[in-house]
């Protein structure tokens, strides 16, 4: 008996040594946001009425790892308030999958990690999650990576119709082809990133499909001089655009941080009216919503293939125990010629936003912005400049831990 007692504890004692070697966590996210726009990412007119719209976001997230894998299942419902009967009796807003990856450890370094994934690198310039918007942004992709005093990813993508008697796409992605390369170092003071990206859009060519590859290349790097943080992006596009065109762009941006207050210039180089040459970067698939305002007139689902910007801005950041405060300013102007004798002024933007922490799994936000436009806005967006132009919103983020 005694014997037995030995081994029931010596089997209990190696189940629950290998349980604490996994780790299975289940949360959630409910993240209603209602906004008030009079005047977001294009001009109102004078007698335009005001907007006010509540959208949400829930995410139930699974994840799982051990010294063997790691997997994550992400659910998500995105849906406007009101758009869905009470009496629903259909599967018009069927819950979506966001994520659904797992990923292999063949070593310390070495993994390999494939699935539906958000990727993300650097600060979201050319990768990020655009986690402002509700349904924010996924990939279906492998990515092989190595991760030990230096970091190095290699991601490949493909997508093709369902039919295997051709190998043609027409599916809703922004590529057909994607192939990436990332780069990061570290030291005590700085850190560099150098990132080579191949995109393959599909276009119809003498009756049958081909890709039309663009490249991007460059690098983020961050730094510290005694008590001033330094950031800089630098990117290049070439390649041949969907419409044939070739390309030549790029993007630049300089920063520095001293305590409570960042100055900074962002440069994306554009395509002038009389252009035959596409001259206009393009971010493809970064967090655009956290560049050049919050009110998003540029590069959040428009001023693609445009005259560029160039964005001087300054912002200052303020937080103490459970508040946040930011302010910005911004100066925007064309970095291309619009028309004839137009002035390159856009516009200045003002954005305020205020966050309140309520306990580790709550928070309320709140932001208010304006565009003081400039009359060449009107020739790339339409409407009023003169007009009030505005946007606001209250944000409430619940994010509880069901499973830890």
């Amino acid at each position: 008996m005694t014997r037995l007692k030995y081994i029931v504890l010596m089997v209990f004692s190696l189940g629950i040594a290998h349980f604490a070697q996994a780790q299975f966590t289940l949360s959630g996210e409910f993240r209603p946001r209602t906004e008030l726009s009079h005047g977001y990412k294009s001009l109102a007119s004078e007698n335009q009425d005001a907007s006010t719209i509540t959208a949400q976001r829930t995410r139930l997230n699974a994840g799982y790892s051990n010294e063997f894998i790691k997997t994550s299942l992400v659910l998500q419902d995105v849906r406007r308030w009101g758009n869905q009967a009470q009496l629903v009796s259909n599967e018009d807003y069927a819950v979506s999958v966001h994520q659904a990856w797992a990923e292999i450890l063949f070593s310390k370094e070495f993994s390999l990690k494939a699935g539906r994934q958000e990727l993300v690198y650097d600060d979201s310039r050319i990768f990020g999650n655009v986690g402002w918007a509700h349904q924010a942004r996924s990939h279906d992709i492998a990515v092989f990576k190595y991760e030990k005093d230096l970091k190095l990813h290699f991601g490949i993508a493909h997508h093709e119709n369902g039919d295997i008697t051709n190998s043609d796409y027409n599916g809703p992605d922004a590529y057909k082809d994607l192939q990436f390369i990332w780069f990061n170092n570290s030291w005590e003071k700085a850190a560099l990133s150098l990132l080579f990206l191949n995109n393959g859009v599909p276009a119809m060519e003498d009756g049958e499909q081909k890709n039309k590859f663009s490249q991007t290349m460059g690098g983020h790097v961050k730094g510290r001089i005694k008590t001033i943080q330094l950031v800089s992006n630098l990117y290049y596009q070439t390649g041949k655009h969907v419409s044939g065109a070739s390309i030549s762009a790029f993007n630049f941006l300089a920063e520095a941080s001293l305590a409570t207050f960042t100055l900074g210039f962002e440069h994306l180089s554009g395509s002038a009216y009389d252009d035959t040459d596409y001259k206009s970067f393009t971010p493809l698939y970064g967090t655009n919503h956290k560049f050049n305002g919050f009110m998003d007139y540029f590069y959040v689902g428009n001023h693609i293939g445009s005259v560029g910007l160039n964005d001087l801005y300054l912002k200052y950041n303020y937080s103490k125990n459970k508040l946040a405060f930011d302010a910005h300013l911004h100066y925007f102007g064309a970095a291309a010629e619009i028309a004839a004798n137009a002035d390159k002024y856009l516009g200045t933007e003002i954005d305020l936003a205020l966050g309140w922490t309520v306990n580790p799994m709550a928070k309320i936000s709140f932001g208010l912005s304006g565009m003081f436009a400039g009359e060449s806005m009107e020739l790339l967006k339409g409407g009023d400049s003169s007009a009030s132009q505005y946007w606001g919103y209250v944000m409430l983020a619940i994010n509880p831990t069901f499973i830890k």
